[in-house]
């Protein structure tokens, strides 16, 4: 229980931290938007405006790895993952995030602490556009999203070894899916009968599991 609590508590962390930077999407449009009407219905464009533009994306872009990691969502060349036993599975992912993940992502926060600190020792601002906003907070990002894409890398490694122990992979933090919605699109339909509604939402299920569960239908039956 105490190693199930510690992957939750990570997932949620994870979770947590990638909803509340999606909100820079909706920053980020207005930014965009707003620069437009500017720009070509006033003729009055914002010099500063490509590296906002630049830092909120790239905020987004790196908060939200963690979040993705978590979700098991990042781009995996599966077409012989997912016929692998969990255990085997579960070696290939512990080798690769030793060998690979591990190494990376320490030197990212160790790289990214220095470039943020020379950012903020020197007032460092763009020089890419004129009147070119500061920086250093958007490079103090970097390591904060080391820190967190490593919380949760330490979690997906222990993941290996209960599974490797264990034979299944253990339970994470399940978060909003397309299969909510199709079934929230078919509870307020009325021209569906309950029978087929059933139906229908037993076999989005089931496509979802075969596409997105780790152990997946050809693991867990050789298993």
């Amino acid at each position: 229980m105490k190693i199930q609590n510690f992957l939750l508590a990570a997932d949620h962390v994870s979770t947590w931290t990638g909803k509340a930077t999606a909100w820079l999407i909706l920053v980020l449009m207005s930014a965009v938007c707003i620069e437009v009407f500017k720009r070509y219905i006033l003729n009055a464009p914002t010099s500063w405006i490509f590296d906002l533009d630049n830092m909120l994306y790239g905020t987004l872009f790196m908060i939200c790895g963690a979040y993705t990691l978590a979700q098991d969502a990042h781009v995996r060349g599966d077409f012989l993952y997912g016929s692998f036993k969990p255990r085997t599975q579960a070696t290939l992912d512990l080798v690769l995030y030793i060998l690979f993940f591990l190494p990376g992502v320490i030197a990212l926060i160790y790289a990214g602490i220095d470039y943020a600190a020379i950012s903020w020792r020197i007032n460092e601002h763009s020089n890419v556009t004129a009147e070119g906003p500061p920086v250093y907070p958007f490079k103090t990002v970097i390591p904060i999203a080391g820190v967190l894409v490593l919380i949760q890398g330490l979690a997906e490694i222990v993941r290996c070894v209960v599974c490797l122990r264990t034979g299944q992979w253990p339970d994470r933090l399940k978060d909003v899916e397309e299969i909510d919605v199709i079934e929230q699109q078919l509870a307020g339909s009325t021209l569906v009968d309950e029978e087929s509604r059933k139906r229908a939402i037993e076999g989005a299920h089931d496509i979802d599991e075969a596409a997105h569960q780790r152990i997946g239908a050809r693991g867990a039956e050789r298993e």
